[in-house]
């Protein structure tokens, strides 16, 4: 599962896949500087597994990890494959989820694409880009579903009729995840026709130091213009959080944070946000040899948790041994749990809950 940063050029979406990942993607004030699409592997904050590591004191430690996409920046005319446009969305299309970044500081040194800073004509020179390849995409769909939906074919009947609610949706200027599937069939048909716009959002406002705890006139701008749009908004000063991955102790990290009177960094607020908007949750195994956060969809059954482990976990399932997160730590270890009564026992309609300290029996 990928969540990939998309934004004009300019933005700041390559300095803040470095922080993200410490990677170092190239980062330069012009246009086109990321051609080639930068991947990292980002570990996901979760101060459950630092209490853990405290309790368990095991030999080391495995985060849970999200991948992210750095992608070019997006030009007018994309959709007609101006600029790196066809790279570009395809390049989105293989992600599953975007972390759209929108400039909210002003800043003489650093080029605008379009000559002054204003994140809501931004948003929507994106927004339009990817609605008009989806538009493109849904009328060559629609051409094959109408023929067949002639001759009475009813598969191709719900398809039509679920097209042309998309096909309107983004004549209206508005995104295909705005149509909602309104049974079973719709949904997995919606699914399949993988369209841009139908992925999940959040927006960065990428602002100066100073604004970087109560945001700006222009993050107030954002956040107006999507309150109807059920996504989140974070504020982050991409410079400041490159500043803070530059230090090198923690202490000091610290006190940058606390000078600017946050009480993270605001990288560990987006990946977490990222991770969710994945729709993905974390259980733990917790043992000497290793205390390890599992990355699973929400909604996962145990025997599908223990499939991310190893295939055979999830072929040979026989049951799942689960302890309640707040219960390991209000007990303190697996024994105490146990003696207490805490130590339930789940089979295979199970559904995970994010947190659940989980050990599998299973034969195979």
């Amino acid at each position: 599962m990928k969540a990939g940063i998309v934004g004009l050029p300019n933005v700041g979406k390559s300095t803040l896949f470095n922080c993200l990942s410490n990677a170092k993607a190239q980062s330069a004030n012009f246009p086109f500087c990321t051609i080639e699409p930068n991947i990292g592997v980002v570990n996901v904050p979760d101060p459950r597994i630092n209490k853990l590591e405290e309790l368990v004191k095991p030999e080391r430690v495995q985060m849970a990890t999200v991948d992210i996409v750095d992608i070019a920046g997006l030009v007018k005319g994309a959709s007609k494959g101006e600029g790196l446009g066809n790279q570009f969305l395809g390049n989105i299309r293989e992600c599953n989820a975007i972390i759209h970044v929108l400039r909210c500081f002003d800043n003489d040194n650093i080029v605008h694409v379009d000559g002054s800073v204003d994140p809501i004509r931004d948003k929507e020179t994106i927004d339009i880009e990817l609605q008009l390849k989806d538009l493109e995409t849904v009328e060559k769909r629609l051409e094959k579903t109408k023929k067949a939906a002639k001759t009475g074919n009813k598969e191709a009947q719900v398809e039509t009729a679920l097209l042309e609610r998309i096909r309107e949706a983004l004549l209206q200027a508005k995104s295909a995840r705005t149509v909602v599937p309104q049974n079973n069939d719709e949904e997995v048909l919606f699914e399949s026709f993988q369209l841009i716009t139908s992925k999940p959002v959040l927006y960065v406002c990428n602002v100066d130091e100073a604004s970087a705890v109560n945001g700006n006139k222009y993050v107030e701008q954002v956040k107006e213009l999507v309150k109807d749009e059920n996504a989140e908004v974070i504020i982050l000063s991409v410079g400041a959080e490159a500043d803070i991955t530059e230090l090198e102790s923690y202490e000091e990290r610290q006190v940058f944070l606390e000078d600017m009177g946050l009480t993270e960094p605001g990288s560990s607020v987006l990946i977490r946000a990222a991770y969710k908007l994945l729709n993905l949750q974390t259980y733990f195994t917790a043992g000497v040899k290793e205390v390890r956060a599992w990355t699973i969809n929400i909604g996962d059954s145990a025997p599908k948790a223990a499939g991310v482990i190893h295939t055979d976990f999830e072929k040979g399932f026989i049951r799942a041994e689960v302890i309640a997160y707040n219960d390991y730590v209000t007990y303190g270890s697996e024994a105490k749990v146990k003696e207490a009564g805490k130590l339930r026992v789940e089979g295979k309609e199970y559904i995970v809950k994010d947190g659940d300290v989980m050990h599998f029996r299973f034969n195979v």
